[in-house]
């Protein structure tokens, strides 16, 4: 009993003085006896020691421990490294650690698993290998040696300072012909390639194709590394993403599939055309209400899909930036109103511009600068509507707890339609003693 306490208070003291070195040497052994040692330890120490594991090992020991262990160390792990376990983890073992991690952690570590749809973070992998700087050349080296014999890949290995920043990528070379007591840190690669966990799949899949990378290291906001992303679950995401992307916009399933059965098809279609018959039908309301002036006036017909494209184009300008806005999280809850001014008063800026140049067009081309007057009046209230409607609709969908990639652009060219036929049939309706 004597030389078991004496053998825990040498570890202990081991992991205090040198935590980097004790994790390298317990990666070495096997996970059966790695996880009773672990069991032994303090939860302080046991910890600090999960801490500078690899998170493939530590997630390994974490399944193994018993639930006292785990509810007297879980509190003591920060959210990244919890966030990084679960992800790594059984839907069991999740289940049986969320019991011991209160509420605010849990709701830290809910954020941090809720990347944006369609961001790198959602493809993440936690399979790599990182050193802490000061990890000796030949303790790497057996720590690659023994890892790999348990089929971690071990490609890249990175370099990270005391609080898990990334800080360099070693080269293997380099390291095989270091001096076994060098530091990694002394030999690393300092300009290191990573990505940011919320740029957008598509955006990483161009940066990778250009350095011809197979995996790059993934971080947060921090710089602190949350795994890597390997360039064939890349491409596989960026398809993905894509093509549902590309349904979502336009009303159509992102379940469905070219070859998928006409019946299932029909299903998923159905309701979004009978959405846009209805608001197609609103647009052609606004039309009927000044059909006196059209009758009257027939020329006002043949600039309506001016008055629609333009306004559908600018919409979905906005649209797009404001929709990149939201998959990156840059839009903070105190910023809405000021996004939505702006985008306003560039749709007036814009508005100005088209319009004056509509107005002369239409004015050069029937000799009645009064038409001139009103299609450029038109055109520019229809701008400021189509910004309003493109940075508005996908906030409101938000908001409400719709996707904002759902259909919105159909919203988007209701609102835009309805408003613009509006604007501009409204002023000729003012000005048609002066149009006839």
């Amino acid at each position: 009993m004597s030389d078991s306490n004496s053998y825990k208070q040498l570890v202990e003291k081991f992991i205090m003085h040198d935590a980097v070195t004790a994790s390298n040497l317990f990666e070495s052994i096997e996970e059966d006896d790695a996880s009773m040692v672990l069991q032994g330890l303090e939860p302080i120490l046991a910890a600090k020691l999960l801490k500078n594991l690899q998170i493939t090992y530590a997630a390994a020991l974490i399944e193994k421990m018993s639930d006292e262990f785990l509810a007297k160390t879980l509190p003591h792990l920060e959210p990244q490294l919890l966030t990084a376990i679960l992800m790594q983890i059984s839907q069991e073992s999740r289940e049986k650690i969320k019991i011991y991690i209160d509420e605010v952690i849990e709701k830290k570590v809910r954020e941090l698993l809720e990347y944006p749809e369609g961001s790198v973070g959602r493809v993440v992998s936690v399979d790599y290998l990182s050193f802490d700087k000061n990890v000796k050349a030949k303790d790497a080296i057996r720590n690659i040696r023994s890892l790999s014999k348990k089929r971690l890949p071990v490609s890249y290995a990175y370099v990270v300072d005391e609080q898990k920043h990334l800080i360099g990528v070693l080269n293997m070379r380099d390291l095989m012909i270091a001096e076994s007591n060098q530091e990694v840190g002394s030999i690393m690669q300092e300009n290191v390639f990573s990505l940011h966990c919320f740029v957008d799949i598509q955006d990483a899949a161009n940066e990778l194709s250009k350095r011809k990378y197979f995996a790059v290291p993934v971080v947060d906001s921090e710089n602190l590394i949350i795994g890597i992303i390997k360039a064939e679950r890349l491409i596989k995401g960026v398809q993905e993403d894509t093509a549902k992307d590309i349904q979502k916009m336009f009303g159509v399933s992102a379940e469905e599939k070219p070859f998928s059965t006409i019946f299932f098809s029909l299903k998923k279609r159905l309701f979004w055309l009978h959405i846009n018959l209805i608001t197609a039908f609103m647009a052609a309301a606004v039309v009927a209400l000044f059909e006196s002036v059209i009758a009257k006036i027939t020329i006002l017909a043949v600039f309506l899909p001016v008055v629609a494209g333009q306004g559908g184009n600018a919409g979905a300008q906005s649209l797009a930036v404001v929709m990149r806005g939201i998959v990156m999280r840059e839009i903070p809850k105190n910023k809405v109103r000021q996004l939505i001014l702006k985008e306003c008063g560039l749709g007036a800026l814009n508005g100005l511009i088209i319009g004056i140049v509509t107005a002369i067009v239409a004015w050069l081309w029937h000799g009645n600068p009064y038409l001139g007057l009103v299609i450029g009046l038109g055109m520019f209230f229809n701008l400021i509507f189509a910004g309003l409607s493109g940075a508005s609709i996908p906030l409101i969908m938000k908001r409400i707890g719709i996707d904002p990639a759902q259909s919105s652009s159909i919203i988007l060219t209701t609102v835009t339609d309805i408003l613009g036929f509006f604007a501009f049939l409204g002023f000729a309706m003012l000005f048609q003693n002066y149009l006839v």
